[in-house]
């Protein structure tokens, strides 16, 4: 019988995982076209963690140096980053937002809310309600999200999230 219920656990985990995979499709496939993926990956991060080198951009977002450093310069063309120098050590440059930046960000994602926003009004009401109840559950994965690549990119500190638990 345990073999069983840890099927049957494993079923649910991969039918919340391919719910959760439908849902990012239908984010990415809804979702502005002025950027990349990868610039507005970027952007989140940024947001996210603040002013980051180059160097660690590159290896969050999984792409080589020279990609990192060709996208923040078109991003810094756009007016969406800068390029500025470290307070603590003035020979490293840090990659951060400008203001235009974080607005575009979180613009990006209150109109990624409100697209899932509308689609949540068409449920019932008991489906409606089984999403609020799943919202702590679904911030903690992004908060695990956030620990697995700080640890991927040799952070000791976890990216920060805002107080409302969303990812910044």
């Amino acid at each position: 019988m345990a073999n069983d219920d840890s099927a049957t656990s494993a079923d649910s985990r991969t039918a919340i995982g391919e719910a959760l995979y439908g849902l990012v499709t239908l984010a990415v496939k809804n979702g502005p076209r002025e950027i990349s993926l990868t610039a507005a990956s970027t952007l989140a991060t940024l947001d996210r963690t603040g002013a980051r080198r180059l160097t660690d951009l590159a290896v969050i977002e999984g792409v080589t140096q020279p990609s990192m450093s060709v996208l923040v310069t078109g991003l810094e063309a756009a007016g969406l980053a800068e390029r500025r120098p470290d307070p603590a050590d003035k020979r490293v440059v840090l990659v951060g937002l400008t203001p235009a930046g974080v607005e575009y960000i979180h613009a990006r994602r209150r109109a990624g809310a409100a697209t899932f926003a509308d689609l949540i009004d068409k449920l019932p009401e008991d489906q409606a309600a089984a999403l609020v109840a799943a919202v702590p559950a679904m911030n903690r994965l992004r908060e695990l999200d956030n620990d697995r690549r700080a640890a991927a990119a040799g952070f000791n500190s976890t990216l920060r999230t805002s107080p409302q638990g969303q990812a910044r």
